[in-house]
């Protein structure tokens, strides 16, 4: 028995983000199976010691994994890991560590983002180059570490190609190459690979994986792919308030992601609905802004439209000046949430033709 009410109307649908959605039922379970008894806490536990064979799966057999409470403190332990205080990360402008942790890696961190403006969210060689210079110059942050995001923030997906590229560019000059994975399993859904195929077989030396956007109830982890080039992650974690005391209760919601498919699963499904929804708004004459390459539809409407629309189905705005809009599917988005958005789209886009 509890006292806790619910405080929520489990009716409303949201696209405002993947995170919105609640826990997997296969991940509640688990948390269940977890709890009672004692177990050592601070990574200790019989959980997190099975989970570092189930990453070293999927990520290779060097691959070390430390549990994490955010997608946020993930990057900052895993920038800190790949710099030296004098070092400067270079990253798309719209990455989430530029753009949308409040500075977290400046100044938690202290460490320079040299930031690119990068179409459709995916950096080049070229378009690191521009900012890779200046080495030996005591004045200017050394650029000693890539990060890339896959999937982008613009929904996005580099090919093994271009990941390989742009970690054989980067160690060319001497710089680490950092991933942040907050949605992994939708690129592997997309690319129809395995999660170590994109990542340790590319080149990739540090991976922030992410598993609250796919069905966790919070949890995050960094992935050591190159442990002979990383070290003190143990030490950077608890430096950083990411050390979780009860991190049975972090470890096993990945084994039951990770363990079997559930993790492909819940992002097949979630690329799914988006491509579903893409071409629903298409059909109502809605410009559907990137490609959709994984969970997420950027699109343009008209302000009006935005205003009303969101009245009805939450979501974010992510450009006022174009009228860019984010729509963003879960694990847990049916058919029939995403046929009535789009019907709710298609009557507020003819309510402002008429």
């Amino acid at each position: 028995m509890t006292d806790a009410l619910r405080r929520h109307d489990t009716t409303v649908r949201a696209f405002a983000s993947d995170n919105w959605a609640g826990i997997h039922p296969d991940v509640l379970a688990a948390l269940a199976t977890a709890n009672g008894g004692h177990q050592p806490s601070y990574g200790a536990d019989e959980y997190t010691t099975a989970l570092r064979q189930i990453f070293a799966r999927h990520f290779g057999e060097h691959a070390q994994v430390y549990p994490m409470c955010t997608g946020t403190g993930a990057n900052v332990v895993a920038l800190q890991a790949v710099l030296p205080r004098w070092g400067a990360v270079i990253t798309a402008e719209s990455a989430h560590v530029n753009s949308d942790e409040c500075g977290a890696a400046e100044k938690v961190a202290g460490i320079k983002i040299y930031p690119v403006i990068a179409p459709g969210g995916k950096l080049t060689p070229e378009l690191v180059d521009t900012q890779a210079w200046g080495r030996g110059n005591e004045h200017r942050a050394q650029p000693l570490a890539l990060s890339i995001t896959q999937t982008t923030e613009l929904g996005t997906c580099y090919s093994v190609a271009e990941i390989r590229a742009l970690c054989d560019h980067a160690h060319g000059l001497g710089m680490l190459v950092h991933m942040d994975g907050a949605r992994l399993c939708n690129a592997a859904a997309t690319l129809g690979l395995g999660l170590g195929e994109f990542t340790t077989a590319a080149g990739v030396d540090i991976v922030s994986f992410g598993g609250t956007k796919n069905g966790l109830l919070l949890g995050e982890a960094v992935v050591v792919l190159r442990p002979d080039r990383i070290h003190d992650i143990t030490y950077l974690r608890m430096l950083t308030t990411q050390l979780a005391s009860k991190m049975r209760f972090l470890s096993v919601q990945f084994e039951a992601l990770l363990g079997g498919d559930l993790w492909l699963r819940n992002a097949r499904h979630a690329n799914a609905m988006a491509a579903r929804l893409a071409t629903a708004v298409r059909a109502a004459g809605v410009e559907i802004a990137h490609p959709v390459q994984s969970n997420a539809v950027f699109a343009i409407l008209p302000p009006d439209v935005t205003a009303r629309l969101r009245r009805r189905f939450p979501f974010h705005v992510w450009d006022e000046d174009t009228g860019e809009v984010r729509w963003m599917c879960a694990f847990d988005t049916t058919p029939e949430d995403v046929a009535a958005f789009a019907a709710a789209i298609e009557e507020e886009m003819s309510a402002a033709r008429a």
